[in-house]
């Protein structure tokens, strides 16, 4: 039985605070990165609220949006989808399944192999992504307004820097 199947008696027991270990100083690195990781979910949430407003103006979800982005410029397949969008083969599989039921995405043979099939865009996401795309230009122009852009060059660098990190680990 793996922890995960055990009710709350089975699991272990929390003991009394006064045992608890002592947590080590962090460092002011240390610190000021648990409040950018913080922001970060507080701004991954209102992002995900923007983009299923803007993934309406092509009649997808967001969670469309993300997948049919991941094989806008060439077909690829789930895994390699999920990989670029940072998200399991499973959940990308699930959308995939139905962005293809729906006609806004295919699956086509992969000559690198027999039994993954490369997700391609048609030519009704396509449209649906540029339905998007009319509100999110102004959209992100407007935003883009209340920050700097040699700031917002800044946080795109030290974003893709702890993520790799974060993928080497």
């Amino acid at each position: 039985m793996t922890a995960k199947d055990q009710g709350p008696a089975e699991r272990a027991a929390v003991p009394p605070r006064a045992e608890w270990p002592e947590v080590g100083k962090r460092s002011e690195g240390g610190v000021v990165l648990t409040d950018v990781v913080l922001a970060t979910f507080r701004l991954n949430a209102r992002l995900m609220e923007a983009a299923q407003g803007l993934a309406a103006n092509g009649g997808i979800t967001a969670a469309w949006w993300q997948v049919l982005g991941g094989v806008l410029d060439e077909p690829r397949s789930v895994a390699d989808a999920g990989r670029i969008m940072g998200v399991s083969r499973q959940a990308v599989q699930r959308i995939a399944d139905l962005l293809v039921e729906r006609g806004l995405a295919e699956y086509r043979p992969n000559p690198a192999h027999r039994r993954a099939k490369l997700l391609a865009c048609t030519e009704a996401g396509y449209w649906a992504i540029r339905q998007i795309s009319l509100a999110q230009g102004p959209w992100t122009t407007e935003l883009a307004k209340a920050v700097d852009v040699d700031d917002l060059r800044t946080t795109l660098s030290t974003l893709q820097t702890l993520i790799t990190k974060l993928e080497e680990a």
